[in-house]
């Protein structure tokens, strides 16, 4: 071991992982494991003892979540740097786990060679996740954009003031027949406003309809 190894605290609750872990670095001069947790109130009692450099955190745990328990530490200990080690793979856990505030996020069939690096990165005071995190977090973002795009769009269309009318009509429940009665124009003019209302919006039923007109304010439910 060398003077100025990297300690870590391996939280996982199942003890054939912590053992897998163990021999991976175990060849690595400058990284040592201090400690080592099976929940998070015995992580929560390692670190109060010792502050870790580094700390490799699985998700799933028996008294917590490694989300809840990482939010928690950064709480108490700012200068936390934890890694986030887990079979998911979604973007809720990838992204909340960051807004928890993990500085990285590996799967747990990521290469030893990998595993080393990114302890040294977060070490270092850097940020580290592998390319297939790095891909499921871009596409996060661009789907968050195009849904914002695509909410900002449906609000800035244009109706005339006739086919807001008649989509009022349509959201309160009337049909072709009654809404056409009420503005004393024809069941035919009634179902060409509504298909250059549908196109407008982009919507391709009725029930849709409806939920535009909840959503401007057009309606009060």
């Amino acid at each position: 071991m060398t003077k100025n190894a990297i300690s870590i605290i391996l939280v996982d609750d199942h003890k054939i992982v912590r053992d897998g872990i163990k021999a991976l670095l175990s060849e690595e001069a400058d990284i040592i494991i201090t400690g080592e947790a099976a929940s998070g109130d015995e992580c929560i009692q390692l670190v109060e003892k010792s502050m870790p450099d580094v700390i490799l955190m699985d998700i799933n745990l028996p008294d917590t979540t490694g989300i809840e328990l990482t939010k928690k530490l950064i709480e108490m200990y700012s200068e936390c740097s934890i890694i986030i080690l887990s079979m998911h793979m979604g973007s809720e856990f990838i992204t909340n786990s960051i807004e928890a505030g993990a500085k990285g996020y590996l799967p747990k069939t990521t290469s030893q060679d990998e595993l080393i690096n990114a302890i040294k990165t977060v070490c270092q005071g850097n940020e580290y996740y592998n390319n297939e995190v790095s891909e499921i977090l871009l596409q996060t973002y661009i789907n968050k954009t195009k849904n914002a795009s695509k909410g900002k769009e449906e609000h800035n269309v244009q109706l005339t003031k006739r086919e807001q009318e008649i989509l009022i009509l349509f959201a309160r429940g009337l049909s072709n027949k009654e809404i056409a009665t009420e503005l004393f124009i024809s069941v035919r003019t009634v179902e060409s406003h509504k298909n250059n209302i549908m196109q407008k919006l982009d919507v391709k039923s009725t029930v849709d309809l409806v939920k535009y007109a909840i959503k401007q304010k057009l309606i009060e439910i």
